[in-house]
């Protein structure tokens, strides 16, 4: 049977879902009580961007504070809540759940032709103990001690009870181990799912990068977390029953806690990262017009920064003098490697395809640019000798910065792409790519002042520094590259409330894209599904609506019928095409009106 046979059978088949009515609650009963995959990964995201909107905030007021040598805007104690608290919600409450909570929630069933994830009461748990976690973490700011402020780090001796008294240390605590839990079933539940639910010709390597990238970020997940949650239970503890796990006093070590503390974070970083490298994998191919180069390159390259990461939280501690400095530094030498592969990938797939430079493609763009710039001052710190100078500078801030900013226009740029998909219209994509170039130039001109920073000596941490050191100025620029930065997120506020009061209406696969989540509708029914075309390779899709055009030998060869077809400038910066080579109206994709 030949491809075309098959898809005009596939129009044939009726599935139980195609007749069947699904009556579910609406408005906010169906947002609190539903256990739909979709509407947990909405829930994530949304909840992810107003916590990343408080911790930008809180970012602002402490720039503002270092305009002046010597400001006054906020004393030492509240300067010091502030950035435990940022550095807490962007790296605990935003990037991690904004990933593995909302993007993987909502597309990973979508692209392995799965109707929901395999838990999905386990899932709406892990969603309430995100948001429960979180607002117990901000609630310490109304506690008489104050918020936490003893770094987002939390290093003894400094995070015991004598140090750091107070109920709002407490509630950081016990709102990590909430969230740590809700980290730990997710990971499960992806793992389950992944395995388990793939849809039938769905073989491991048809997978989507993006659910490849998930599937390791789950399996790091479960190995990272246990270690943190277990670290805090014991942190805990030492508060509260003198138990002296990290007190000298008692008999018990300090640097432990690093130990404890950096075995998950370095992990972390990746399980922060990878989710974003497979948005970056599913965008510049669909933009492209091209498979991604070197599929199974991608594939090994993430399986091997997964095991590398494992063996690197030492070079965080070579300051400490308890750690084997060459050891950790090979190790962080060499996951650079993998990342490397990514990268040449990255470039090999753009390399003559033809580029549309839509807003979700710039985002990208920017992220291989930003990252490569934290990643090379990675390597930078990955060597002892440098690091015992750049420790405690400000070129350390600067260089994990880069990193998570990054990550951030990873993450505007999959809201870009799959927005269409998840309400059924546009965002504007005028206004979008004015968002990108102000973060862009936000970021970089909040970063680059700081590595110039970190160069000329001044320390991380400190609310007020010393006169004549050379520091003023470059402060002055790095807060004015702040506020731009923080400028594009109420342009992208604002892109959302024009594009929803002048609603243009998203077809099914708007960006001809080939993975399975662009067959279905958008948005696409309860489960997902009323058929799914056959699956023989990782770009089904395309297959299906590509029926005509010549087999690809290897990853990497351009179809010769890859079409140009891309969003041209309509009254949302788009205009609805119908799909290429005799696929169904634009809109539909397979898909009946009852879906």
């Amino acid at each position: 049977m030949t491809l075309l046979e098959e898809k005009q059978l596939s129009f044939a088949e009726e599935t139980k879902y195609a007749t069947t009515e699904h009556h579910e609650p609406s408005g906010l009963v169906k947002w609190l009580t539903s256990t739909d995959h979709k509407v947990i990964g909405k829930s994530y995201m949304f909840t992810a961007l107003v916590l990343m909107l408080i911790g930008g905030a809180m970012a602002l007021i402490m720039r503002m504070q270092l305009t002046s040598q010597h400001s006054s805007l906020l004393s030492l104690q509240q300067y010091n809540e502030l950035f435990t608290m940022h550095g807490s919600i962007m790296i605990y409450l935003f990037v991690g759940p904004f990933a593995f909570g909302g993007l993987a929630n909502y597309v990973v069933p979508l692209q392995i032709g799965a109707p929901d994830m395999a838990f999905p009461r386990l899932n709406a748990l892990s969603y309430w103990l995100y948001l429960g976690g979180s607002i117990i973490m901000l609630l310490g700011f109304f506690t008489a001690s104050g918020a936490a402020d003893f770094g987002w780090v939390a290093y003894a001796p400094l995070s015991s009870a004598v140090n750091s008294p107070g109920a709002g240390p407490d509630a950081w605590i016990a709102a990590l181990i909430l969230t740590g839990f809700s980290a730990i079933f997710t990971g499960v539940n992806l793992v389950t799912t992944i395995f388990y639910l793939r849809a039938p010709g769905m073989t491991m390597f048809r997978m989507p990068i993006f659910v490849w990238n998930m599937l390791v970020t789950a399996i790091l997940i479960l190995i990272a977390f246990p270690v943190l949650t277990s670290a805090l239970i014991m942190l805990y503890a030492d508060r509260h029953f003198g138990m002296h796990i990290f007190s000298v006093k008692g008999g018990g070590v300090p640097v432990l806690w690093q130990n404890l503390f950096w075995f998950w974070g370095h992990p972390e970083v990746y399980i922060l990262a990878l989710p974003f490298f497979g948005v970056v994998t599913e965008i510049i191919p669909a933009f492209s017009k091209k498979p991604i180069f070197g599929y199974k390159g991608m594939v090994f390259a993430t399986l091997a920064i997964a095991a590398l990461s494992t063996g690197v939280w030492g070079h965080h501690m070579f300051t400490t003098g308890v750690v084997l400095l060459p050891f950790f530094s090979l190790m962080s030498l060499l996951i650079a490697v993998p990342t490397g592969i990514k990268f040449f990938n990255w470039i090999a797939t753009m390399w003559g395809g033809q580029i549309t430079f839509t807003t979700p493609m710039l985002m990208c763009i920017g992220f291989l640019i930003t990252f490569l710039m934290g990643g090379l001052t990675g390597m930078f710190l990955a060597s002892p000798p440098v690091d015992f100078q750049m420790h405690d500078t400000y070129f350390v801030v600067a260089h994990f910065h880069d990193v998570i900013f990054a990550l951030v226009l990873a993450a505007m740029g999959a809201l870009y792409y799959w927005w269409p998909k998840m309400f059924g219209w546009y965002l504007n994509d005028k206004i979008g790519k004015i968002q990108f170039w102000v973060l862009f130039i936000g970021v970089n001109a909040t970063v680059i002042p700081w590595y110039i920073l970190g160069l000329h000596g001044m320390p991380r941490r400190v609310a007020v520094y010393k006169v004549g050191m050379g520091w003023h100025a470059l402060n002055i620029a790095a807060t004015v590259g702040a506020d731009i930065t923080g400028l594009s997120f109420l342009i992208f506020l604002l892109n959302i409330y024009l594009s929803w009061d002048k609603k243009v209406k998203a077809p099914s696969n708007p960006w001809d894209a080939g993975t399975l989540e662009w067959f279905t509708s958008s948005p696409p029914p309860t489960h997902n599904f009323t058929r799914i075309p056959p699956i023989r390779s990782e770009r089904p899709v395309w297959d299906f609506n590509h029926p005509d055009a010549i087999a690809i030998a290897a990853h990497g060869q351009e179809s010769p019928l890859a079409n140009g077809r891309s969003p041209s400038d309509g009254s949302n910066g788009y205009a609805q095409k119908d799909t290429a080579l005799g696929s169904p109206k634009a809109g539909t994709t397979g898909m009946d009106k009852s879906s």
